[in-house]
């Protein structure tokens, strides 16, 4: 469970490094008023997206994917300006839904996103609001001074697949996903001057099957693999799983097989190309825990 909101936020960034939250949006204005009329507006506004908790060992982890931020153009009214911005993404944070007909569950990454609004009039007065949100997780909404103005639960918002950037299931939708993901493997992980290799997967086709050599790790750019342990499908894994960790810290030995549902891209990351410091992360987050399943 999330901690609750405080009432004062002195230092976004400094909660982000605290991994204090899931997704912020953070949305500035300013307009020039002459005479009682306005004569200039402008805003800017950023997305943050939380790396996700550190989870235990025999769970899967997911890469944070931000989304484009939606900006539209202010509209103008009789003495207001309404500034719009919309932003989210993939959290680091895994999901389960069952699978129809099956004794088991697909797990994937959760999306987050709020669009805010900023109402600003001539004579000073500003109204702030949250007007569409994903229905997980909580959002709290904060004024220009930092302070909590009111929290919304998930059952204020409708469930469902669309987002602002389209439905989750799409082509289009899944073509952003992937791009960003590589952009945050390159930047994040990857060595200096290291590539990012990708590989395809074909319905049926396993990436790796249990008990066979391997210390490569393996991020689901798209695409859905079974996971199965002694020949019985214990699990389904979506996009943004990252996969092999436990066999490329082990004893090198893969504890499950992966094979695709679908055709299935992924990133694959050799042991020689990821960055000293990201290594040693993921080998803090998983020390002295139980072998994962994946």
């Amino acid at each position: 469970y999330d901690e609750p909101p405080p009432e004062l936020v002195p230092d976004l960034d400094e909660l982000r490094r605290q991994d204090a939250f899931r997704e912020a949006n953070e949305l500035r204005a300013w307009i020039e008023v002459e005479g009682g009329e306005i004569a200039d507006y402008g805003q800017t506004g950023r997305s943050l997206i939380g790396d996700g908790p550190d989870l235990e060992a025999q769970q899967v982890s997911f890469a944070a994917v931000e989304f484009p931020v939606i900006q539209p153009e202010p509209e103008v009214g009789d003495g207001w300006v309404r500034f719009t911005q919309t932003v989210g993404g993939r959290i680091g944070l895994p999901a389960h839904r069952p699978v129809v007909g099956r004794p088991y569950f697909h797990v994937g990454a959760v999306s987050a996103w709020t669009t805010l609004e900023l109402l600003l009039h001539a004579d000073g007065k500003t109204e702030t609001r949250l007007v569409a949100a994903s229905p997980f997780p909580r959002h709290s909404l904060y004024a220009a001074d930092r302070r909590l103005v009111d929290v919304f639960g998930a059952d204020e918002f409708e469930l469902g697949d669309g987002t602002p950037w389209g439905d989750e299931g799409t082509p289009a939708f899944a073509e952003a996903v992937e791009s960003e993901l590589e952009r945050r493997l390159a930047t994040s992980i990857l060595r200096d001057g290291a590539k990012l290799v990708r590989r395809r997967v074909a319905r049926g086709e396993t990436l790796v099957e249990q008990g066979e050599r391997g210390r490569d790790l393996f991020v689901l750019l798209d695409g859905v693999f079974d996971v199965e342990i002694d020949g019985e499908v214990v699990a389904q894994v979506g996009s943004g799983a990252v996969l092999g960790e436990r066999a490329a810290l082990g004893d090198g030995r893969r504890t499950a097989t992966l094979r695709a549902v679908r055709s299935s891209r992924v990133a694959v990351i050799g042991p020689d190309t990821i960055s000293r410091p990201h290594l040693a992360e993921i080998s803090a987050v998983h020390a002295g825990a139980a072998p994962e399943r994946t």
